[in-house]
């Protein structure tokens, strides 16, 4: 018999407002909205499905500081992650957003409408507080950190809501099971005791090895429970993943595990995370949970060292172990053994014997360079999936990212990149400079900031599809601002996947030089006021504080500018 609920009741949103889906539908289209973003998207569809019980919205206030503070709600159940909806003052101002008004929540992909939320209330969060108690620093290194600091907008409001429809996917569907699905196909098979498994990366032997492991010492089931939501910036993209998922399946007992896909979108918390998902995978049925070793760490802080101690999740979770009534299963370390061709936990085995072990980072290297990939270590056809996801570095697509002052001599430093790239052949090259595909990235044009700002976004995403697809990108923007170069690159390492292989090159020609021998009059223009928005100017130019490669033309000629950025692409294994 499937898990009880966390709460005691599955909040299902989506069966309760059934009998009233067509008012909602129609109240809709007369009500003001707001556009979800890609995490407020997964949020809502774990409180819409019953994945977050009990909540039934985002949280106010009062739940908030309580959540953050002490790992309740406020009326004291155990929740761990703070849920909320945030807007800016702009959106407060031109919308009307007040306590009490009623507001549509859409999907950003197709602008449906999702539900609908009665507002309680309107707050402005301490972010820092936020960071320091909820991810433990408020340290950029952590990508949630990261996320507050960059995206998350200045208010948060709190209500309950109505549903209307659950978000439409058009991957994967037969393996989306909301928590009543999953709990309904649990008593269909007659799971009894069902251990739950997280993960965010590419399943291999070992895990096999420790999941069978697992069920069997507790004559249990196993959910392969993957999050498909937001991960780690960098982790391996969903679609490669499940496709590894559904290959290693197959290796499984007959009947023992079943796969089901999970739309989180994860903090990488740490301890926090791992009560989170436990109480996750108790809504969605199940009576056991793995923990692993530092559970959902995002790795290294500013300072180098680990953001959590390696057992610090399963501590937590041990600690809340009576309240979240779902067994933990601590992660075993487990190690191969060639004398015997088996995996076994690392503390079970005697002192002498011979251990294989590959690391992360040496399986991501053996991908890069087509290395081999031993059968003890993964399976054949999880192998394959990753190869064809994953091409050796010389067949990944890259972005060069050029930045500096107008007339430093970015575009043709980026014009003659092109030439030696295409000379060299391999890859398709793209070229992005101000007076070509997009004139508006031109520092001497007099579109006003709003727009510099929008077609460098659109810039980030042309390059990151480009850069996907294997080609050699070349970009040659004054971007001025460190934050508008941050979202670009944050874009292509996100989107690119393979291809998330981004340089920043910092022309760093002195403003003197660039004004001297600029035949254009652009800076002359500038000064008598004739243009606006000129780096260097009326706009500080933020250098670059941490570019792959400096140059300058006073003191380079443009052929050793070219050859030291093709020895940055070759040392890099790019070429």
């Amino acid at each position: 018999m499937s898990n009880q609920p966390h709460g005691g009741l599955l909040k299902d949103l989506i069966a309760r407002d059934e009998h009233i889906h067509e008012n909602l539908k129609a109240e809709a289209r007369s009500l003001p909205d707001i556009v979800l973003t890609e995490r407020q998207l997964c949020d809502l569809e774990l409180i819409t499905n019953g994945g977050f019980s009990p909540l039934e919205g985002f949280m106010n206030e009062a739940d908030y500081k309580s959540v953050v503070d002490t790992l309740r709600l406020a009326d004291g159940t155990l929740f761990p992650m703070p849920i909320t909806l945030d807007v800016s003052q702009h959106d407060i101002d031109t919308k009307s957003i007040a306590p009490g008004m009623r507001f549509v929540l859409r999907d950003p992909r197709d602008d449906e409408p999702l539900a609908i939320i009665t507002i309680e209330d309107i707050y402005r969060p301490d972010l820092v507080h936020e960071a320091i108690q909820v991810l433990g620093a408020d340290d950029p290194a952590h990508p949630s950190v990261s996320y507050l600091r960059n995206k998350v907008k200045e208010f948060y409001i709190g209500g309950k809501l109505q549903a209307i429809q659950p978000p439409t996917h058009f991957d994967y569907v037969a393996l989306r099971y909301t928590p009543a699905e999953l709990r309904a196909h649990f008593k269909k098979v007659a799971w009894r005791k069902v251990v739950a498994f997280q993960t965010r990366n590419p399943m291999h032997r070992a895990h096999r090895e420790l999941t069978v492991r697992a069920a069997r010492q507790r004559q249990a089931n196993v959910l392969i429970h993957p999050v498909v939501g937001l991960t780690k910036p960098g982790d391996v993209d969903h679609y490669t993943r499940v496709r590894v998922y559904e290959a290693i399946m197959a290796k499984y007992p007959n009947g023992m595990g079943h796969l089901a896909l999970l739309p989180l979108a994860m903090r990488m918390a740490g301890p926090r995370e791992a009560v989170w998902h436990a109480i996750i995978r108790k809504n969605f049925g199940a009576t056991h949970f793995i923990v692993g070793r530092d559970h959902a760490g995002p790795g290294k802080n500013s300072h180098g060292k680990d953001f959590y101690g390696p057992y610090d999740a399963q501590d937590l979770v041990s600690k809340y172990h009576e309240e979240l009534h779902i067994e933990m299963v601590p992660f075993q370390m487990m190690t191969y053994i060639p004398s015997t061709d088996e995996y076994q936990p690392v503390d079970e085995v005697p002192k002498g014997v011979q251990t294989l072990d590959i690391s992360g980072t040496e399986l991501r290297k053996r991908l890069r360079t087509g290395a081999a990939i031993p059968d003890w270590f993964s399976y054949d056809a999880v192998v394959k999936t990753l190869r064809e996801s994953y091409p050796p570095r010389s067949k990944q697509g890259f972005v060069i990212f050029l930045t500096g002052l107008h007339n430093s001599g970015k575009d043709v430093i980026a014009k003659a990149l092109q030439v030696t790239l295409n000379q060299q052949g391999g890859r398709s090259v793209s070229l992005f400079v101000g007076d070509g595909i997009l004139p508006e990235l031109d520092a001497a044009s007099s579109v006003s900031p709003e727009e510099h700002s929008k077609s460098l976004q659109r810039l980030g995403f042309v390059t990151a599809e480009l850069a996907r697809a294997g080609a050699a990108v070349i970009a040659a923007p004054v971007a001025p601002q460190k934050s508008s170069r941050d979202a670009i690159r944050e874009t292509v390492i996100h989107s690119a996947g393979a291809g998330g292989n981004f340089f920043t090159i910092h022309v760093a020609t002195p403003l003197e030089h660039c004004e001297v021998n600029d035949r254009k009059g652009v800076y002359q223009r500038a000064r008598a006021g004739e243009l606006k928005g000129i780096a260097g100017v009326d706009v500080v130019y933020e250098a670059p504080e941490r570019a792959d490669l400096t140059v300058d033309v006073t003191t380079q000629s443009i052929p050793e500018i070219v050859h030291s950025i093709v020895l940055l692409l070759e040392t890099n294994s790019l070429l």
